[in-house]
């Protein structure tokens, strides 16, 4: 990995982890000659999953990864396909025999288990550049509130653009498959990246460099960025753990996922920041658990059995600062929308069909959501409607947008749409919210546009048919629109800038498969037409 991106610069990290890459391919290579199975894997999944089932784009394939998933279950995802995601079914390409064969595969533990501790984190980082002696002012004349972060899938690169300008400023490569939005630093100076396969990137926009990289993990799902910029949290699938970094990336803490008894792990689904609250929420994948880390030093210590007195601290505690406090739920939490203020989440599991509303106050639920199909909380956004604050959030199945009152926490509508949707933006200053159906094989190429004060769709964009086309970004002020092409540049690939007000073309900027791109502006200030 290191050599590929920073040519001539190997870390003994690199090196170590190159020789683990070895080391599982010479365990499997005389399977390779008895047994075809492992060449299925290789020409089949080893693309997305890793050539070590360690993980790509797709997630680990290996025993601890796959605790939710039954073993019949996995010959039919292989077989035909996961909804919701960008597993395709391979029922076609292999028979019954070799689909039952590669179940037994990947359910195998490797001769080697992998692991990734905090020596290893450690061991990984790379300084590229002293901040503190770089300029304290942007190196370019465009509005660094008004940049956009693009990141481009097709080549692994990541472009800024000029928000004002809608021209590029500056393009670089990434580590590969980054995954789970850009986080910034509260001033918009930096930007955290976090890939797939554990690397984390600290990138100065300011001068155009970046400045440190660390391997957090071997299996990664996302970052956050403490609101006060002291603190980056990363979320892994494998190992099961939740990493916490300082701004440098350097380990600060490292948190081992398992329930309350310690008797089951869990990987971490996604992991956010709560800003007003000076602490990590996380979603755990296979606990029936919500975790709540404070990163204030002044958070009082936390009961963890039985306690006498909590006055004179007769009980068992441990300190209050970057330790979990649970909150027990009513199954699995994959996907997380909060409230304004951040002191309820709702909550969603990919089986769908419900959701539920927690406190985190007083870390229990108070509402049950009556939601269809699977909703994709992650992606919903708020406004004002008729004196109250509604949300709205697409769905991973079924071709509808939900729009929940956030007072009572009752469905006030489902709007049609022409097929399942990902990604749904808006901004304070437009009257439109729009959302994709890009898990619909027919109707990925339509954009819908939804008046927010009707609550109707009022229009379908498609100027690409048979094109992908989603992620929605509005500029700072709100006044145009930037959606992913989803190609890579030499099929067209580019971002499709609309007039906001109009709902017209106004430009293209071309891009090699611009999978998502987010303004500077909306994110640091939590815009209500953007996700947090």
């Amino acid at each position: 990995m290191c050599s590929r991106n920073h040519p001539g610069k190997i870390t003994p990290v690199a090196a170590r982890w190159t020789f683990l890459a070895l080391l599982f391919a010479a365990v499997a290579a005389p399977a390779l000659a008895a047994d075809d199975t492992a060449a299925l894997y290789q020409k089949h999944c080893a693309s997305c999953h890793g050539v070590d089932r360690l993980g790509g784009m797709g997630p680990a394939l290996l025993p601890e990864n796959l605790g939710r998933l039954r073993k019949g279950e996995a010959s039919k995802v292989i077989a035909e396909g996961r909804a919701a995601t960008q597993m395709e079914g391979f029922a076609k390409h292999l028979d019954a025999a070799q689909i039952d064969a590669l179940q037994a595969y990947i359910y195998t533990p490797p001769a080697v288990s992998p692991r990734w501790d905090e020596a290893d984190i450690k061991a990984s980082h790379i300084v590229h550049a002293d901040a503190k002696q770089l300029p304290h002012r942007p190196s370019f004349k465009a509005d660094p509130m008004n940049l956009f972060i693009v990141v481009e899938s097709g080549d692994h690169h990541v472009s800024i653009l000029d928000g004002d300008t809608l021209e590029p400023i500056h393009r670089f490569q990434s580590r590969f498959a980054l995954h789970g939005g850009p986080k910034f630093s509260p001033d918009g100076r930096f930007v955290y990246f976090a890939s797939r396969d554990g690397w984390v990137t600290k990138y100065d926009i300011w001068n155009l460099t970046p400045v440190a990289e660390v391997r957090a993990g071997i299996n990664t799902r996302n970052a956050a960025v403490s609101g006060d910029g002291n603190y980056v949290a990363i979320a892994n699938y494998l190992p099961h753990s939740l990493v916490i970094l300082d701004s440098d990336l350097k380990p600060v803490r490292v948190l081992p996922v398992t329930d309350k008894d310690g008797k089951h792990s869990s990987r971490v689904s996604a992991v956010y920041d709560a800003a007003p609250r000076q602490s990590f929420v996380a979603a755990l994948k296979d606990v029936n658990e919500v975790w709540e880390i404070s990163y204030d030093p002044k958070h009082p210590d936390i009961a963890v059995g039985w306690v006498h007195d909590f006055q004179y601290k007769e009980g068992a505690f441990i300190p209050g600062f970057l330790n979990p406090q649970r909150t027990k739920t009513e199954g699995y939490l994959d996907d997380f929308f909060f409230t304004q203020d951040y002191n309820d989440l709702m909550g969603a599991s990919r089986e769908g069909g419900r959701g539920q509303v927690i406190n985190l106050d007083a870390r229990k639920k108070v509402a049950e959501l009556q939601l269809p199909g699977m909703p994709h909380l992650g992606s919903g956004i708020t406004w004002a409607w008729q004196g109250k604050t509604v949300m709205a959030t697409p769905n991973l199945n079924e071709g509808l947008v939900s729009i929940i009152d956030t007072g009572n926490w009752q469905l006030i509508k489902s709007i049609p749409t022409l097929g399942p949707g990902f990604f749904m933006r808006s901004h304070e200053k437009s009257r439109y919210a729009w959302t994709d159906s890009m898990m619909h094989r027919e109707h990925r190429d339509t954009l819908q546009v939804i008046d927010k004060e009707t609550l109707e769709i009022v229009a379908r964009l498609r100027p690409e048919p048979g094109k992908t086309l989603a992620h929605v970004e509005f500029t700072r002020d709100g006044r145009y629109v930037l959606a992913s092409l989803w190609e890579r540049k030499a099929a067209g690939g580019a971002l499709i800038v609309f007039d906001a007000a109009t709902l017209k073309e106004v430009k293209r900027i071309p891009m090699d498969k611009p999978v998502g791109k987010y303004n500077l502006h909306n994110k640091i200030t939590r815009s209500e037409g953007t996700s947090h």
